[in-house]
């Protein structure tokens, strides 16, 4: 059966990933979703005249066997009662709390689908969330950004969305524009004798001409804020590069405070690279640990080598070790200068810094020693330092303004920030009101499209097929 979104059909899905956990969350919502509901319910009648924002105990039981006594029972749950409009989706709705383990779970979505409602899409509760008017837009694609956060700092910036703080300065922006639109309408609708106004005083002047500047530069702040959100959103891939026996699984194992990688003395124990997530100032880091580079005849210890390579070539930031025991060697001096021909920014590491003391000439390098600690705040500064001059922007403290959330809102808001601007310059060289006020309403109707105010139905099937099911 094709479906699409749209349709006012009953949906259900998995809120929670079936697993080993001590509950599973299923949700329904549509047209009759908690009559239908009842009809695999043990207690129907019960079901049916439940109020809003109430929850009701019983058993899920085979499609058909409204007795459950009779019946087969499935799960003992717990079943949420939302009734519309008062609901995520604006529906009727239900969220039924069964047993964790796959096997529960399995069997109430059977009963489910038995009853009549089919497997809802990716993003499909959002996408009626939407179009029922609970949410915006930007809200709506915040609701994927708070679950896919990665960092504190992450959820903090999508929660800001969610309450509203995007779609508010959206909605202000627009407001003025509208107004200096309306402005320009007015006098291309009727003569300056018509409105009272002074000839010489309009001429060649857009009305409200102040006001369209405020509005840019704010479209101008909005639009340098995805550089900041991106991070905060998707991270960076930083590797851990050295020679063998450099500290490297050292230093991995202390930023990540847990024992991941194996740590001898024998030099070419790491044979492949190994990585995990790490926060550092609210940022996401994917960090890898890499194996030694170095010429090796052994054909696995040869291998680890190569994919080392390759990941210095995908990485975002490369944190290179020096071992102070051994001090700088050509091969250092080689990778050293090759990494200044990359774009991605590097960090060159004087480690075993208690044991064997940085030289006077190496200013240039941070001293650490991964096995007691000592430099690694100086090193997560400059990890940021170096992720913000990448970036452009400055990382450090909690933003106080709205910031868009992802790559569609910042092309609208450049596109509405070019209009303005290119109307604004028209506006300056005297030309007539009837070119630049088009560049206007084009402003109003990208930041219209951000919030769902304009939309296609292509747009709105593209952006919410990228959401998990169940949201």
């Amino acid at each position: 059966m094709n479906v699409s979104y749209g349709d006012e059909a009953p949906i259900a899905a998995f809120a929670t990933s079936p697993g080993w956990s001590a509950l599973t969350l299923i949700r329904c919502t549509g047209e009759g979703a908690i009559d239908l509901a009842s009809s695999v319910f043990s207690a129907p009648a019960l079901l049916k005249q439940a109020a809003g924002n109430t929850v009701i105990h019983g058993w899920i039981v085979a499609a058909n066997t409204q007795k459950g006594a009779s019946g087969e029972r499935i799960d003992e749950v717990l079943v949420s009662v939302f009734r519309a409009p008062k609901s995520y989706t604006g529906e009727d709705s239900l969220d039924i709390s069964c047993h964790g383990g796959g096997a529960a779970g399995r069997g109430v979505m059977a009963a489910l689908r038995s009853a009549g409602f089919r497997d809802a899409l990716p993003g499909e509760f959002t996408f009626r969330a939407f179009m029922n008017g609970k949410l915006d837009l930007t809200r709506s694609e915040s609701v994927m950004e708070l679950v896919s956060a990665k960092t504190d700092t992450g959820r903090r910036h999508a929660v800001s969305r969610l309450s509203g703080a995007l779609e508010n300065e959206i909605n202000a922006i627009k407001q003025i524009l509208v107004e200096v639109l309306s402005g320009a309408e007015i006098f291309l609708d009727y003569s300056e004798d018509e409105i009272g106004a002074d000839p010489e005083e309009t001429a060649g002047r857009l009305p409200g001409q102040d006001r369209a500047r405020d509005a840019l530069a704010r479209l101008c702040t909005l639009a340098a804020s995805w550089r900041r959100e991106r991070l905060y959103q998707e991270g960076i891939l930083a590797v851990i590069a050295g020679r063998p026996n450099a500290g490297k699984s050292s230093l991995f194992n202390l930023l990540l405070r847990e024992e991941r990688s194996i740590v001898t003395e024998v030099p070419g124990t790491t044979r492949d690279w190994i990585e995990a997530w790490v926060s550092m100032e609210g940022i996401p880091i994917r960090l890898t640990d890499t194996a030694g580079l170095r010429d090796s005849a052994d054909p696995v210890e040869k291998i680890g080598v190569e994919r080392s390579r390759d990941l210095l070539e995908a990485a975002e930031l490369v944190i290179y070790l020096l071992d102070g025991e051994v001090g700088i060697t050509a091969e250092d001096l080689r990778v050293i200068a090759e990494l200044k021909q990359k774009p991605a920014p590097h960090l060159v590491l004087w480690n075993k810094e208690d044991i064997a003391p940085a030289p006077p000439s190496s200013a240039a390098f941070i001293c650490v020693s991964a096995k007691t600690g000592e430099g690694i705040a100086e090193l997560t500064r400059a990890i940021v330092a170096a992720l913000e001059a990448r970036a452009g922007v400055e990382l450090a403290g909690e933003s106080q303004t709205a910031a868009i959330g992802s790559e569609r809102q910042k092309n609208l808001v450049e596109a509405a920030a070019a209009a303005v601007q290119e109307a604004l310059l028209l506006a300056g060289r005297e030309e007539p009101l009837d070119i630049i006020a088009p560049l206007l309403r084009e402003a109003v109707n990208s930041l219209g499209e951000i919030t769902g105010e304009v939309s296609t139905a292509d747009i709105l099937e593209e952006m919410f097929s990228r959401f998990c099911v169940g949201k």
